[in-house]
């Protein structure tokens, strides 16, 4: 495994652009601006979008360009304390315990200052998250965090604010620099205003249709172009229209691949019906395109492509 070689962070937004485009990350200005203003004034920034638009891409790309290490916190339902900070290894404090009496030796105050050391502390993302030397520290992603209920959202918003955490056996631990904080969220309940406040805030849209085939090409360069262009077009459509899901920026390069995969240059009727699967998760949405509205939007497409030429 190679060694990580952390790099400085961008000093304009142009150069935070260029990070993220550098990592076929296809980004608007806004985002490349809070992203730089977070990271120069050592912030949290907090991603708020529909799912599959790439918010936690984000995350990834920021560690693979600036040679971060990528701590990953995935929330959910009941996320507690132990499974997100730290636990001791029970286990193994029990046997150094056991080994300890077995050797005759029976001072408490030693033998608590043993099992409870370092060398038994579990570090969960939180506590790893702190770990960071001055220039190298890590990228840190809270993902999800409205799966999680608000009693760990106000755990958190301690977090954020001193980067530390005590341990009551070993004390205060500080991060010696903080982590680089992404949060998102999918909106499926409000974040409270008090963690919001500690943040810079970002939107994360659906993509024009121009940046979406941009990113199209970057992710499947081997897909035809024309077939690429009518993937993006008939997505950017379908999110026209009232559906329980529509589809993200994940699905568009999935389908782009598996129609890639079938040696498909151009779609047809038949070719969207067999892989609308692909795109869509909910039978009644894939009954509705099934039903016609999916070749009324692909007639649209090949018009306007046409008409484009």
């Amino acid at each position: 495994m190679n060694e990580l070689k952390p790099r400085a962070v961008p000093r304009t937004i142009d150069e935070t652009l260029d990070l993220l485009t550098g990592a076929d990350y296809v980004a608007d200005r806004s985002l490349a601006t809070v992203l730089f203003l977070s990271l120069r004034m050592k912030r949290p920034l907090f991603l708020e979008g529909e799912a599959g638009v790439g918010k936690t891409e984000i995350a990834k790309v920021l560690a693979q360009a600036l040679g971060r290490r990528l701590i990953r916190l995935q929330c959910y339902e009941g996320l507690d304390v132990s499974s997100a900070v730290y636990e001791w290894n029970y286990a193994a404090q029990m046997i150094e315990i056991r080994m300890e009496e077995a050797a005759g030796k029976v001072d408490r105050s030693d033998m608590e200052r043993n099992v409870f050391s370092e060398k038994y502390l579990i570090r969960r993302p939180v506590l790893d998250a702190l770990t960071g030397k001055a220039g190298a520290a890590p990228v840190f992603l809270i993902d999800e965090l409205d799966r999680t209920d608000e009693a760990f959202e106000a755990f958190l918003l301690e977090i954020l604010s001193d980067f530390q955490v005590t341990v009551p056996e070993l004390g205060t631990i500080k991060a010696e620099e903080p982590p680089i904080v992404i949060i998102t969220t999918n909106r499926t309940r409000e974040i409270h205003d008090a963690l919001k406040r500690r943040c810079l805030y970002h939107w994360v849209d659906y993509p024009n249709a121009e940046r979406e085939l941009e990113i199209v090409r970057r992710k499947v360069p081997q897909a035809n172009q024309r077939l690429s262009a009518e993937v993006v077009s008939f997505i950017q459509k379908l999110r026209q229209i009232e559906l329980f899901k529509v589809p993200g920026v994940a699905e568009t390069i999935d389908w782009a691949g598996a129609l890639t995969e079938l040696d498909k240059v151009a779609l047809d009727p038949e070719t969207v019906s067999d892989t609308i699967g692909v795109l869509l998760k909910y039978q009644d949405d894939i009954a509705r395109i099934e039903q016609g509205e999916g070749r009324r939007i692909l007639n649209e497409v090949k018009a306007e492509l046409s008409a484009a030429e």
